[in-house]
């Protein structure tokens, strides 16, 4: 990529003026993706000496910094506790330790990458977002908005809770970007689920959310027309990683297994 200049900003302010001043002027995350999202930038920003980089418990939420990695996260007994561990499973399944020391949080979510395997499990962990600018928004807002690259995102709040959570990742090896990636969560069988690298970006599957809450009691029957759900309102097509009907076999027969785990 080509790069005029490289500032590390002494405030978010400054970066946000930075950002404003030219549409070529970039932030750079941790820069693991670096090289598949951008080509050009006049000026690259860097946030590095902005504090932000922490994980603190609050009472009801953990907030995380924008330039927190995904290993820090990975590891971290709190976010463990989260779901069943699901964030620190989705991101134990992204390359290896060395890019997961240089990937960030924030980084990884400005990207929206169709690959992201951290998307599904944030749509479906009750996750907010906070910009510079725009403010506190839900993270399935985020997904609606177009395009937020004029703004800084600061950090991301996961609410606490005890749900149960589940994630699956297919892909040809541990190394390369998934076939198909999905996340559920149940707080007294309250599902959430989300599917992503369909290869779309990941979305929630609403009516597919809709009809598990609506019954009493699962039984083989209905989850299989759970499942039979979440693949007509997936947009689910082809590509180099898998063609459509291989990632309609892969979505039923893993949603159909994660439910029956997050039910047990």
């Amino acid at each position: 990529m080509e790069v005029n200049k490289f500032v590390e900003a002494k405030s978010i302010s400054e970066a946000y003026d930075l950002i404003k001043a030219d549409r070529l002027n970039k932030v750079i995350g941790g820069g693991a993706w670096l090289k598949i999202s951008m080509k050009k930038a006049k000026t690259l920003i860097s946030l590095d000496n902005l504090g932000l980089d922490y994980i603190k418990e609050e009472l009801d939420y953990i907030e995380v910094g924008a330039q927190t990695s995904l290993r820090k996260l990975e590891t971290n007994k709190s976010i463990k506790s989260l779901s069943s561990g699901i964030l620190s499973k989705a991101i134990n399944h992204i390359m290896g330790i060395t890019i997961r020391n240089i990937a960030t949080i924030g980084g990884s979510i400005m990207g929206k990458f169709a690959f992201s395997d951290l998307y599904p499990v944030l749509l479906v962990m009750n996750v907010k977002l906070t910009f510079f600018k725009l403010g506190e928004i839900s993270f399935e807002e985020y997904i609606d908005i177009p395009r937020v690259n004029d703004d800084i995102l600061v950090n991301i709040k996961f609410k606490k809770n005890d749900s149960l959570g589940y994630f699956k990742k297919v892909s040809k090896t541990a190394l390369d970007f998934a076939m198909i990636n999905m996340a559920i969560t149940t707080t007294n069988n309250n599902f959430k689920i989300a599917i992503g690298s369909k290869p779309s970006i990941a979305q929630l599957s609403k009516s597919t959310m809709k009809f598990l809450n609506s019954q009493d009691k699962l039984d083989d029957e209905k989850i299989e027309k759970a499942c039979d759900l979440a693949v007509e309102e997936s947009n689910i097509n082809s590509n180099v990683r898998a063609s459509k009907e291989y990632r309609e076999v892969l979505i039923k027969t893993y949603l159909k297994r994660g439910i029956k785990q997050v039910i047990k």
